[in-house]
């Protein structure tokens, strides 16, 4: 157990820590599947969600924490503990919440199942003619595909497949020594079968696990053995590998497969398992993977919550899911259907707000310029993108269209290293010039240029800067922002950007970007201080940020020093949250919000309010360590004054729900905010139907004069 010296210790910390906070927000994205205003399908999404997240969590920032433990590297958490103490803290705080997410599922979700059509059961539920059918699927499907792996005195314990479903059969022959006679095998779910049979009885479904039917029929693999236990288990390895492959190394591709392939084998740090285990379960898997009980987590429910995830892909079930919001024109774009878009970017730009705004004028513009014969060259970066991608797509009819194409394409995108390995090399098989990222660095800004000769022989560049992936799927339900233009000053400053990040280009300054890893931390710094030295002169002043996660020390004491010195600090973090806000002396001028709904909220805005002339920058950065140091980002300045005040909108907006908003408590827990005698603002269905006549100031929700108090204290 962690003491009461320890509590203390992270309740006294000026910082929450990162992972106390993801968690924090995980229990936000659990709160949605509580919400009994939602269909028990969509409340059947955020509890797979929730199981999903948990899953990288403990892979990535869990497995990262091993790397220090394992290796006897120490290191101080934000919270003030170290690794050992943090382990402890962290795992039972997790355990907290495992139970609360079982809970849900077995007293909330799962009874309303059968008032929905369907149900899951279990072998003893179905009827007998129907029991004959699941044999016969287990024995023509399931059976050829098991292989039972035996653990004993004279077989090692097999590797185990990181997060598939297994069973520990332990066993015993009558005929054999004592010393031998008790064995465990172990037994994996096919991966690549369906989750659930499916059984139609009348006008509703059951479905019925496929561990439950191997379950039924284990014996079937231990034939004249006497089975003395069967459980099932599920465990996760440690996933967070070293990025230290150097980009001029000739075998770079060679060398991330075998980083990946460490995955497979890398320590187990987490045991999920069914209740009531036999000891001799437990302590076999405690003392193989080298755990204790606070990697260890019972789950009274169902083994994986993220299989729930394929019945809302059910026919009969996928009906009953609203279908999602049209799309609708961005306001700075009047009638797309009749716009030549190389024509009217000429004189405007266009600013999209996904998934409100569709994606498709930056995939319309790509494929255009596949084929347009004045289109010369084609410049992007890529991070993440769709299956059978349109972006991939276009860029590959270029090539064969004999345009220079250049693509960044990062192969160390978490978890989809594999699939961006095989569409940089078929890329590069079609002629495009491909870079395999830079170095140590991932390259997550995300930009396009694309380069035109005109009629009259003028060149002009066509611009895209955005804070989401070149992924036309999660751009429906991923809430970005992305510029398209043709200014020179963006088409400057991109241009330089790519020499740089496929070269050794080093401009001295950027007329409109802020980038990282060179000086980002510095710039938004200065930002920060200026708004300070307003405050202190009596002049107006505030800060608004928007972004996903804020972590970066140095930049959480600025914005103390922010608040100490009057400046009134709004921040709509959606996920980790380091600041501590309104804590007395420290951060009293300070508000954290979080929107967790329909939509998982993406973009990221930077305002300041600047004496009454704001700066406000948006792009692919969070204020995070890794986002400033380890990262090749860009923010870009919103120069244009209509597009300038739809971003502020945006802000005020978001200050304004009263649907999927929290505030953040000084302790770093959050209260969801409701609406108090006015009436619901949800910004996941007002975007739908906003105008610039509809347009909020966001200086209505924060700016304000700084107090003759706080001048002389700061005097």
């Amino acid at each position: 157990m962690i003491t009461a010296k320890e509590e203390k210790t992270v309740d006294k910390s000026v910082y929450v820590s990162r992972d106390l906070s993801w968690l924090m927000f995980n229990y936000r994205v659990l709160d949605q599947a509580k919400n009994t205003k939602r269909s028990v399908l969509d409340r059947i999404k955020f509890l797979a969600i929730c199981s999903s997240n948990l899953d990288e969590f403990f892979m990535i920032r869990v497995g990262s924490l091993y790397n220090y433990i394992d290796y006897n590297r120490d290191r101080i958490d934000y919270s003030g503990l170290n690794s050992h103490q943090f382990r402890k803290k962290l795992l039972l705080d997790i355990h907290g919440f495992v139970k609360s997410q079982n809970e849900l599922y077995k007293k909330l979700i799962e009874p309303e199942f059968e008032s929905n059509g369907f149900k899951i059961v279990n072998i003893n539920e179905i009827k007998d003619e129907d029991r004959e059918k699941v044999y016969k699927y287990f024995t023509k499907t399931i059976f050829p595909m098991l292989t039972p792996m035996l653990y004993d005195n004279t077989h090692t314990f097999p590797i185990l497949t990181n997060k598939v479903l297994t069973f520990a059969v332990f066993t015993k022959t009558e005929n054999s020594k004592e010393k031998d006679s008790k064995r465990v095998s172990f037994v994996q779910v096919p991966q690549n079968l369906p989750r659930f049979y499916e059984i139609q009885v009348g006008d509703k479904i059951q479905f019925l696990p496929i561990e439950e039917i191997i379950r039924w029929q284990m014996q079937k693999m231990f034939r004249n053995i006497d089975i003395q236990s069967i459980t099932l288990f599920r465990i996760t390895r440690n996933g967070d590998f070293t990025e230290d492959i150097d980009d001029t190394d000739t075998n770079f591709l060679d060398e991330m497969k075998k980083k990946l392939n460490t995955r497979k084998t890398a320590r187990v740090v987490r045991l999920e398992i069914e209740p009531n285990a036999p000891k001799n379960v437990h302590k076999t898997l405690t003392d193989k993977f080298e755990i204790d009980e606070f990697n260890v987590f019972e789950i009274d429910g169902l083994v994986d919550y993220t299989g729930l995830m394929s019945l809302l892909k059910h026919p009969d079930l996928k009906s009953k899911i609203p279908l999602p919001h049209r799309h609708v024109n961005p306001i700075s774009y009047g009638n797309p259907a009749h716009e030549n878009l190389f024509e009217y970017l000429k004189t405007k730009d266009l600013l999209m707000h996904h998934p409100y705004n569709s994606m498709e004028p930056v995939i319309h513009l790509l494929e255009m310029a596949a084929t347009d014969p004045g289109v010369l060259a084609i410049k992007i970066t890529i991070y993440r993108l769709a299956k059978d991608s349109r972006i991939s797509n276009a860029l590959l009819k270029a090539a064969n269209n004999g345009k220079n194409v250049s693509v960044l394409f990062e192969v160390k995108a978490r978890f989809d290293e594999e699939q961006n390995m095989q569409e940089a090399e078929r890329l590069q098989k079609a002629g495009c010039f491909v870079i395999y990222g830079v170095g140590t660095f991932k390259t997550h800004t995300k930009l396009m240029l694309i380069v035109r000769q005109e009629q009259d022989l003028s060149i002009t560049r066509y611009v895209h800067i955005s804070s989401g992936n070149y992924n036309e799927i999660t751009s429906k339900f991923y809430t970005d922002l992305g510029l398209l233009t043709t200014n020179e000053g963006y088409a400057n400053d991109v241009s330089e950007f790519f020499n740089v990040i496929t070269g050794h280009s080093q401009p001295e300054n950027y007329q409109f970007l802020i980038t990282a890893p060179h000086n980002m931390r510095k710039q938004l710094t200065q930002l920060i201080r200026n708004e300070i030295e307003n405050a202190k002169k009596g002049l107006p002043s505030g800060i608004v940020w928007k972004c996903n996660s804020l972590q970066d020390k140095d930049i959480i004491d600025e914005l103390y020093k922010a608040s100490e010195s009057g400046v009134p600090v709004k921040l709509i973090v959606r996920g980790i949250c380091c600041v501590r806000p309104g804590r007395e002396g420290l951060s009293e001028n300070i508000q954290v919000y979080s929107i967790v709904g329909d939509y998982l909220e993406h973009a990221r805005i930077f305002y300041f309010h600047n004496n009454g002339f704001p700066m406000v920058y948006s792009g692919s950065a969070d204020a995070m360590v890794r986002s400033f140091d380890r990262r090749i980002e860009s923010l870009y300045l919103i120069v244009d004054e209509k597009l300038k005040k739809e971003v502020v909108n945006i802000l005020a907006y978001n200050l304004k729900d009263n649907v999927n908003a929290y505030q953040m408590n000084e302790n770093g827990t959050y209260e969801k905010i409701s609406p108090q005698n006015e009436p619901e603002f949800d910004v996941h269905k007002e975007f739908f139907d906003v105008s610039e006549k509809s347009f909020c100031n966001v200086s209505d929700f924060i700016i304000k004069k700084a107090t003759k108090k706080t001048i002389l204290a700061n005097a």
